[in-house]
């Protein structure tokens, strides 16, 4: 009965501290997650800004160009 009684206390600790082993192991690898999502949001960021940037020289250019305004006559005739 008391070697039962070990057992599942060997249990209890084992599973114990295996949890508190593999969550310090990932709680680095967590800080990366969040730091590499951080600079992924911002690329995105930059780059909805260079499509609207983009998108508004193509709207520029694609606008048909008007006529130029004729220039005066240098030289005017005098009605007599």
């Amino acid at each position: 009965m008391i070697d039962v009684l070990w057992v599942i206390v060997g249990m209890f600790i084992g599973t114990i501290g295996g949890v508190l082993i593999i969550s310090l192991l990932s709680a680095g690898k967590t800080e990366d997650l969040y730091s590499e999502i951080s600079d992924l949001s911002s690329e995105v960021q930059d780059l909805r800004i260079q499509r609207e940037l983009l998108k508004e020289e193509i709207f520029r250019i694609s606008l048909p160009e008007s006529k130029p305004v004729p220039r005066n006559k240098r030289n005017p005739k005098i009605k007599k």
